[in-house]
This record gives structure tokens, sequence and C-alpha cells, in this order.
């Protein structure tokens, strides 16, 4: 059943079985081997998580006959620390594959706007991403008619 009822069955229309599966696979590929997560998941089972974001992608894209057969997000993550930094790392790796695999960009939408909507159950870190410098004014030019000091006062 798709979870958004205003976004239609994107499953076999904009991605096929074949193709999802691709994703999915490269994804945990590239997640493994991150040199800022993959430690997250030294010891874990690859096949059992690539078969559990299948079967939940499928389902978020409307695939009839695929169940998520997986625990909730908040019980699948609750024993792990998560940092939001955590969280924001996944989802970039996620967008790359999505683009890298030339996935349909409605999907692309679909499935990143899913991901985000899902942060709360995966993570309470609210304060630990990377801010963007843009949003802040640059700092003030010290002024040129002092010199400026060096080293210790």
């Amino acid at each position: 059943m798709n979870e958004h009822p205003h976004d239609p069955p994107l499953f076999g229309t904009q991605i096929t079985r074949e193709a999802l599966r691709a994703v999915v696979t490269e994804f945990y590929r590239r997640v493994f081997d991150d040199v800022m997560i993959g430690f997250m998941f030294v010891g874990k089972d690859r096949q059992r998580l690539i078969d559990k974001e299948f079967e939940f992608a499928a389902n978020l894209l409307g695939a009839e006959g695929i169940p998520y057969t997986g625990r909730s997000m908040r019980a699948a993550h609750a024993q792990h620390t998560i940092f939001g930094g955590h969280f924001a790392r996944r989802l970039k790796v996620l967008a790359d594959v999505l683009v890298d695999l030339q996935v349909a960009p409605e999907v692309q939408r679909v499935w990143l706007d899913h991901t985000m909507s899902l942060r709360a159950q995966i993570t309470r870190d609210t304060g630990s991403e990377c801010s963007s410098s843009a949003a802040a004014p640059p700092p003030e030019p010290p002024p040129t008619d002092r010199p400026i000091k060096l080293g210790r006062r």
C-alpha cells in the first residue's frame, strides 16, 4: 500500500524491481564502505539490510505484492546511537546513488522526502548537523586604522 495517497504509485512505471534492487544494493555497498558512517555497519548482515530496504522502498513506491517485513524504524534503530550528522550522511549517500543510477526525479523526491520524514524515529539528535555558512553574515573586517596584533598579548 502506498503510504502517501497523494503520490501515485511509482513502482513499475518509473522504477522497475530490478532497478530498485540495483539502487538498494549500491546504496548499501557505499554505506558499508563510507568513511563517516561505515563503522556503524561493521558486523551487520548486509544482505538482510538490502532485503529489508528493498521491501521498504518498494512499499513506499507503491509496489503490490512486496510487503515490508522489517521492524518499525524506531525499533530498528533504538539500540544505536545515531547523531543527526550520521542521518544526514546516510541521506547524502542515498541521494548520490539515486542520481548516479539515474533514478527518475519523481522517485528521488518521494524517496528522499519520506526518508526525511522518518528522521525523528531514527535519531533524537537535533544539533549535530553542519549548518550552512551561507546563512551567516560574513565577519566584519578588522578596522584598517589599527595595526593587527599577532600572537599573545
